[in-house]
């Protein structure tokens, strides 16, 4: 039927019935809530472009790989205690051969494979043995890879200097001591009673004084307003450092009243040593990579540079966390 030229449309009647008009509102809704998911990730991108164009880390990539890496280790701990030693075990070999090659970079010889067998021996001998095996192992460790790095000098016969002999000796050394043996004390205190939780509380705080010391100096250390120590790692602010030890002070007496039993104020303690350690760990790692001119020890970890990068404040930490299990375990309160 051909409608009446003289007839003139008038404007889209709106839809009459309930399920139409639900319908519409839905897409309305559905609309508007895609427009601020859209906003809000353009935000989040540009945030997130800001900061690593000053820090060189990707935020995003950062957070996943954190949480990946925490749920791994809350698992290891709370559910087969022994897993753990698996968790640590590889971490240990992957920042042995990290830090192999980034001596290596910096003009040191440092031999991989004896490093690797060493490493396994002393992370074993921490979980398993006595610990004054450990102390026994540590020597055994240290003297092996330095002899093997000395042997290998000899059979070579270049022109290296003594100096430089001996400094790749000393580094060899201190491999074992830093990574492995660091690494065998955090196992120490795994295997002491309610080991778990000590474990988990420290590494708990360090991370909580990281982040923290990330954020705060982000936020209120812009510029590099007070610089800590500004010929060994220029972007560390005490501003950051006053975030780190609020966090790590407050995380200290979360995890000593509800984790291991301890009064508040030895939780206090708890947070403050392990704060202190942390920070010295983080500048004694800044202060090597700037000796071997480089920024991160790798990239094997994205958004976050090298595995040592973020062991750097936990490694010195275990030995300070197993002197402290020994020093406020008796003041449990069950």
């Amino acid at each position: 039927m051909t409608p009446d030229p003289g007839e003139q449309e008038g404007p889209p009647r709106s839809p009459s019935r309930p399920a139409d008009q639900l319908h519409a509102q839905w897409q309305a809704k559905k609309a508007e809530i895609g427009t601020h998911v859209s906003h809000a990730r353009d935000q989040l991108d540009q945030a997130n472009e800001r900061i690593k164009e000053r820090t060189g880390r990707d935020l995003v990539l950062a957070i996943l790989m954190g949480l990946l890496i925490g749920a791994v280790l809350l698992a290891s701990l709370l559910f087969v205690k022994w897993a753990f030693v698996i968790f640590a075990g590889a971490g240990v070999l992957l920042a042995i051969g990290e830090l192999t090659i980034a001596l290596r970079t910096g003009g040191r010889r440092v031999d991989l494979w004896p490093q690797l067998v060493a490493g396994t021996a002393l992370v074993v001998t921490g979980y398993f043995a006595e610990p004054w095996l450990c102390w026994i192992m540590l020597f055994v460790a240290v003297a092996a890879v330095v002899v093997w790095r000395l042997v290998s000098q000899m059979i070579v016969r270049d022109e290296r200097t003594y100096g430089d002999v001996l400094t790749d000796a000393v580094a060899s050394g201190f491999i074992q001591i830093y990574v492995p043996f660091l690494a065998a004390t955090a196992l120490m205190l795994l295997r002491e009673p309610s080991g778990e939780w000590w474990v988990l509380a420290f590494i708990g705080v360090v991370v909580a004084a990281d982040t923290a010391a990330y954020a705060s100096g982000l936020l209120f250390g812009r510029g590099g307003r007070h610089p800590m120590a500004p010929r060994v790692s220029p972007k560390k602010t005490w501003e950051g450092f006053a975030g780190a030890v609020t966090a790590s002070l407050a995380a200290g007496v979360l995890f000593g009243i509800f984790a291991l039993d301890i009064p508040w104020w030895a939780g206090l303690l708890f947070g403050a040593a392990l704060v202190a350690s942390a920070t010295i760990g983080d500048l004694g790692e800044s202060l090597l990579k700037r000796d071997l001119g480089i920024k991160d020890m790798s990239s094997w970890l994205p958004g976050h540079g090298g595995l040592l990068d973020r062991l750097d404040s936990i490694l010195p930490s275990a030995v300070v966390a197993l002197g402290l299990f020994h020093l406020l375990s008796p003041l449990s309160v069950s």
